[in-house]
């Protein structure tokens, strides 16, 4: 967790201490009170009042052992423990009441204020130091909540909390879904290894028949042997890999651990979603809700007033030691975070890139499918005449096969580059 979670923590810790505070004496004229905080404008669902709003296609779950990636973001949020505890971090700073809380130190003060009088008035001089010493820690540090409320310091400063600890469900829930497409894409190597096995059978089958006859030595032989026994050793180890995969995404999305989870089939990217793409337009969207470049401004603004509390631009001498070390210190900054904008920028450009190369090479694969499908029918057609073997036409199957995957794969990187490009739009989640 990075130091602004600290917002949370410090809140309960003043709340606490109010409540240690014991009455001292009677109130002196209260501190000028200020607005500690906004109305809230919003239903609990976050959606203001009278606003209509375009509604939800209905929730279908997934039958028991499936489990379908239009889903898994629900399942994960409901289930993973993970997230759960991030969201109640969430809920116990959204329900901390600042105007309670600005009364409550408000007065805190004031008892504190009271006691230091009166020790001034009837405690002897030199004695109770370590007293007053305590009380008046104990004022400042209540003092400086007392501002930070009334400025909306601290209000500010639990938002950017919140909006981190969305961000780390975010990417908890990204992770899910790259082991979501983990799955697949296992699953999809290993129709391709058992297709390979069946067609290597066949080669076996025929190779033995030949070296009865004496046309291939035992070599060739013993080779091809040799090859499907590495093949059945790739399929066992894709066969694990896939079980361990499972088990995380059942860990990760709820349900029962036993690695045999079945999967849906990966949804696919419309003509309409590609052409609403807008680089420049989404890029500035990507930027407005990445918390990564929020932080990076952030620091950049803490260097700025680090720099301008040791005189700026304007510091009359600029060979002290200080203002030096300032300096540096906010081009460094300056150089950081010019340097996360264009990390940023350069990784959406290339994922917006790589999004309609994905395109190109789906529509290519279709057209390589195409042509593989109409050389079957040509095959069939023989086959049916007499003019080509049964072992023709199977392997004019296998390459109609070869294409279909090829076809599949493609629209599953399309997919999945243009989920992660939507995913760097809509939330400012972008991993490089």
């Amino acid at each position: 967790m990075k130091t602004r979670l600290l917002a949370l923590l410090l809140a309960g810790a003043v709340t606490a201490s109010l409540l240690g505070v014991s009455a001292l004496a009677a109130e002196e004229e209260e501190p000028e009170k200020a607005g500690a905080a906004q109305t809230q404008e919003e239903s609990e669902d976050g959606q203001e009042a009278g606003e209509t709003q375009p509604e939800e296609e209905p929730y279908i779950p997934d039958p028991v052992g499936t489990l379908t990636f239009e889903n898994l973001e629900r399942r994960m949020r409901e289930n993973n423990l993970t997230l759960l505890a991030l969201e109640e971090n969430i809920q116990a700073i959204r329900v901390i009441d600042y105007d309670e809380m600005y009364e409550d130190i408000r007065q805190a003060l004031n008892e504190i204020a009271s006691a230091q009088w009166t020790m001034i008035t009837s405690v002897p001089m030199g004695m109770g130091s370590m007293m007053a010493s305590s009380l008046d820690a104990q004022y400042d540090a209540l003092r400086e909540q007392f501002e930070a409320i009334k400025d909306g310091e601290l209000q500010k400063d639990n938002e950017d909390a919140i909006w981190q600890l969305q961000t780390l469900q975010d990417q908890m829930v990204l992770a899910g879904e790259t082991t979501y497409l983990g799955v697949v894409e296992l699953e999809n190597s290993l129709k391709t290894v058992d297709r390979n096995l069946e067609t290597l059978d066949r080669t076996l089958q025929e190779l033995e028949l030949r070296y009865e006859l004496g046309q291939i030595s035992s070599q060739t032989l013993e080779q091809t042997r040799a090859s499907r026994t590495a093949l059945l050793s790739t399929r066992q180890t894709l066969v694990s890999n896939l079980s361990n995969y499972k088990l995380q995404l059942e860990l990760m999305a709820g349900g029962e651990l036993n690695g045999q989870i079945q999967l849906g089939a990966l949804p696919q990217v419309t003509d309409g979603q590609l052409a609403a793409m807008d680089l420049e337009a989404d890029l500035a969207a990507a930027k407005e809700a990445s918390y990564d470049l929020y932080e990076a401004q952030l620091t950049l603004d803490d260097a700025k007033e680090t720099y301008d509390d040791a005189g700026g631009d304007g510091y009359h001498n600029k060979d002290n030691y200080e203002w030096q070390a300032a300096n540096h210190q906010w081009n460094a900054a300056r150089y950081t975070h010019d340097a996360a904008v264009q990390n940023f920028e350069t990784a959406f450009r290339t994922l917006y890139l790589q999004v309609k190369d994905c395109k190109q090479v789906l529509d290519a694969a279709g057209t390589a499918l195409a042509v593989e499908q109409s050389n079957y029918a040509v095959t069939q057609l023989k086959y049916e005449q007499g003019s080509v073997s049964y072992n023709a036409l199977l392997e004019a199957q296998d390459s109609v096969d070869e294409a279909q995957d090829a076809v599949d794969t493609a629209a599953n990187d399309l997919f999945s580059a243009y989920h992660t490009y939507r995913w760097a739009v809509d939330r400012g989640i972008l991993n490089y």
